[in-house]
């Protein structure tokens, strides 16, 4: 049965659908915002499981609007390094309580856009920035690792993604397709660790059944803001929900 929720917190769950729909559409990072209204309304392992149906939902619809501008390099790159983060994720849950988990990945957030911001300051002012020789795979390495764990002990691993993939300067459009290819594998690759980890329930799924219309129009939506939303006003906006997002986490 569906959970006895008031009012103001299905508005809540309603909101943060939208967000997630909107994240998989035009703003990557942005649904780490979702996670803080599911985990104020839900019981903390509920919000999560049920965070990610939502989130495949959204995969969904990103990979069919966006499937053809993903770069499929970035993609492979990315792989072992991901691969490595889930598993230190899910040995890292069996031994850390939540909170201290989701401060732990603030601080870890708020360090990637600082490094982040950093490096893109002094390419602007033509100096050498440490570390640029052979910068892909020590890139790769390290945002795969860090999203990895952090997509699976918390759902947070959009902001790390989009600093990576502002990093590398992609397009608005590549951005999005390798960010909803990228994504889409990695929650699929979890739905198996979820479902046995008991963060997928009945009552999450009936609530799930009651959102998923808000995440698809939500991402119809932002489909129509991505094709109109400016390069650089759109590195603006994933800044700074990244920020946003991290500061949640050390809340």
């Amino acid at each position: 049965m569906l959970p006895d929720l008031s009012v103001l917190a299905w508005l809540a769950l309603a909101v943060g659908a939208a967000v997630i729909g909107l994240s998989k559409a035009a703003l990557p990072g942005a649904a780490t915002l979702a996670v803080a209204l599911f985990a104020a309304v839900l019981p903390a392992k509920q919000s999560t499981g049920t965070i990610l149906v939502l989130l495949i939902v959204g995969d969904v619809f990103a990979l069919w609007a966006y499937r053809r501008h993903a770069d499929t390099r970035t993609l492979i790159r990315l792989a072992p390094a991901v691969i490595v983060g889930l598993v230190g994720g899910a040995v890292f849950l069996a031994f850390a309580s939540d909170a201290w988990v989701r401060r732990m990945i603030g601080l870890l957030l708020l360090t990637v856009v600082a490094v982040s911001l950093w490096r893109r300051a002094r390419r602007a002012r033509r100096e050498p920035v440490p570390g640029d020789a052979g910068s892909h795979r020590v890139a790769a390495a390290t945002y795969g690792s860090l999203a990895g764990f952090t997509t699976m002990v918390a759902n947070a691993a959009g902001p790390v993604m989009s600093m990576y993939f502002l990093a590398a300067r992609f397009p608005v459009k590549a951005f999005l397709g390798t960010s909803a290819w990228f994504f889409a594998i990695v929650n699929i690759t979890k739905l198996p660790f979820s479902i046995g980890l008991g963060l997928i329930t009945p009552s999450g799924l009936l609530v799930n059944a009651v959102l998923i219309p808000v995440v698809v129009a939500a991402a119809f939506g932002g489909r129509l803001i991505a094709g109109r939303i400016s390069q650089k006003l759109f590195d603006r906006i994933i800044i700074a929900l990244t920020v946003v997002g991290s500061l949640y986490l050390l809340v």
